[in-house]
């Protein structure tokens, strides 16, 4: 072999793709950077567009309603936290709260609490401390004995106290009820009654 004779494998090099060098040369007079305007620009991004006309996300019909701020809880079924006892990770005699769950590998990140679901068989009696649970879950716990510690319900909205106006249509006189009657009694006094005035005839034949 003669060194004239040597070569690169096949496909392991390419051959330089020249641009500028005109239309006919495939790449020629834009290079392949395409026409004026937006396009010839850095930083454009027409994810989705579709020339002007109304894009797909559009024209589909929307189901349903997502609440931005919903809250996302880590779900946890009741046969992988059974296989957790059985391997020892977790201590079924100690509370089995967010940071046990964490510590056994069974959830990555707290979020806004654990959400227990009912799937597969629960053994051990534990005493779990979770944000949600779902019935065919509670039920498991009960069952073998355990119990379920949930946080307290979200406080009611204080209500705004004060005199309840009602609607009336035009040109007729609210009813007034009960309780706005006796302030109105008890705040002015009852007249007597007045004698009636004699008329300027009468007090003649007099």
């Amino acid at each position: 072999m003669r060194l004239n004779e040597l070569a690169g494998k096949y496909g392991a090099w390419k051959k330089h793709t020249r641009v500028g060098r005109g239309i006919g040369s495939g790449l020629g007079k834009t290079s392949g950077k395409g026409g004026k305007g937006q396009t010839a620009r850095s930083g454009v991004a027409l994810n989705g567009f579709e020339g002007g006309q109304m894009p797909l996300h559009m024209r589909v019909p929307k189901r349903g309603f997502n609440k931005p701020f919903r809250a996302r809880y880590q779900e946890v079924n009741t046969g992988r936290i059974q296989a957790a006892v059985d391997s020892g990770k977790l201590d079924p005699k100690s509370p089995v709260d967010t940071k046990a769950l964490i510590a056994a590998g069974l959830i990555r990140k707290p979020r806004d609490g654990v959400r227990l679901l009912g799937s597969g068989e629960l053994k051990a009696k534990l005493t779990l401390h979770v944000a949600s649970a779902t019935k065919a879950a509670a039920a498991a716990v009960e069952k073998v004995g355990g119990s379920l510690v949930l946080p307290p319900p979200p406080k009611e909205p204080a209500r705004k106290i004060g005199r309840k106006h009602t609607r009336v249509a035009k040109g007729a006189k609210p009813k007034a009820g009960a309780a706005d009657a006796a302030p109105a009694a008890a705040a002015k006094p009852a007249k007597a009654p007045r004698a009636p005035k004699a008329s300027a005839a009468g007090a003649e034949k007099a």
